[in-house]
């Protein structure tokens, strides 16, 4: 611990500036000591699996976890490194007895941007107490969303607010933060919840993540995978998380992982390429074989195949 040397007996002010400096000390390293228990020991990489989707109340999210217990069991048996969850179904991960489960990242927002046809008026709204609720559930780290969506700079807003308030509550309990920046296309063009992946909008938004002060961050992929080193290189020293999206073949998803970690990503978070593949476990584990062992295109669909066909 960080030790100030006092002059003879001082004053009140001296000693609330010790006890002050030694406290930053001990949240800094709380930060640490959480960012280490939700990336491999191994290969300094993460992949958390999302199953946070019954909080925006979209029926097609909810294809895979409508049953949220068996599948927190079924992803916990398949191992990987994160699984992330809302204040509601967190208790059926962390009640799992064990210290071999998964780490928990909380979600910490709610929205309700990701329909087909948009309500009269969005919202982003985060729940009260995030990081006291977070460290409750001894969570590793928390998640919140920065959206930028067209013609709909009120969400923003409400997204930049939202961060203002828990970063100073990450730093001062110790709770590592996770930025999730998501670029939309115009629901009118894309009919939904669709990312654009058009790497000049991601990149100052991802940028702008980073000044806020995130820890990780929680980022689509550029519809040229070969140009995601620059959003690795504009996060600079802040580890880029890469999200899934919306449910594509096994062949894209193994691929693209791939690719991306070649890229210098530091992992992934999917949600339902897993969830909703036909096997979970078996998807789980041959993404963790790519993220942390480096397993390369070919041998992993092989293998992908083996695990269904004995499903």
């Amino acid at each position: 611990m960080l030790i100030i040397n006092l002059p003879a007996p001082g004053t009140k002010k001296i000693i609330n500036l010790y006890i002050q400096v030694n406290l930053i000390y001990i949240f800094v390293f709380m930060k640490t000591y959480k960012l280490n228990r939700l990336f491999n020991s191994k290969s300094g990489n993460c992949f958390d699996v999302a199953i946070d989707h019954g909080f925006f109340n979209e029926f097609s999210f909810l294809k895979g976890i409508e049953n949220i217990e068996q599948a927190v069991k079924v992803l916990v048996d398949a191992g990987p490194d994160a699984i992330q969850l809302t204040v509601g179904q967190a208790g059926y991960l962390q009640s799992i007895v064990g210290r071999e489960k998964p780490s928990l990242v909380l979600r910490t927002d709610v929205a309700n941007v990701y329909g087909t046809d948009l309500p009269r008026a969005l919202f982003s709204r985060m729940i009260e107490d995030p990081v006291e609720q977070a460290l409750r559930l001894d969570a590793t780290c928390v998640v919140v969303n920065l959206f930028r969506i067209p013609n709909e700079p009120e969400v923003t807003d409400q997204c930049i607010q939202n961060i203002l308030k828990i970063k100073p509550q990450c730093d001062r309990y110790g709770m590592p933060l996770m930025i999730e920046p998501l670029v939309f296309r115009p629901n009118s063009q894309a009919g939904g919840y669709m990312v654009d992946g058009d790497s000049s909008k991601i990149i100052p938004l991802v940028r702008q993540a980073v000044e806020l002060g995130a820890d990780i961050i929680k980022a689509d992929p550029t519809d040229d995978i070969s140009e995601y080193v620059k959003i690795v290189e504009i996060a600079g020293a802040i580890p880029v998380l890469v999200r899934g999206g919306g449910r594509a073949s096994d062949e894209e998803i193994i691929n693209r992982t791939y690719a991306l970690m070649q890229q210098g990503v530091k992992g992934i978070v999917y949600g339902r390429n897993v969830i909703q593949h036909p096997d979970p476990a078996g998807m789980t584990q041959v993404l963790m074989a790519i993220v942390h062992e480096g397993m390369e295109p070919a041998e992993a669909i092989a293998l992908l195949q083996q695990k269904v066909a004995a499903v």
